[in-house]
């Protein structure tokens, strides 16, 4: 169901994500149990294509474990 990520373009795979995390404690809390497994694999998708096109990410310093530990 719905496009194949490998046809979005850079915006509209920004605007999908960014809608299902918007809609994912929805879809945990209220959802019947094949929406939600069809929630996560949707993201699961669209997560693997984001990070298919963006292999080196900008990584903040503060989510790794040391800069948690700085802080």
């Amino acid at each position: 169901m719905g496009i194949d990520p490998k046809d979005l373009s850079e915006d509209d795979l920004m605007r999908e994500l960014a809608h299902l995390y918007q809609t994912r404690m929805e879809a945990l809390m209220h959802g019947p149990d094949d929406a939600l497994a069809r929630h996560t694999s949707r993201t699961n998708e669209l997560e693997s294509e984001y990070l298919r096109r963006h292999p080196v990410r900008d990584i903040d310093p503060g989510r790794l474990r040391e800069g948690a530990r700085a802080r």
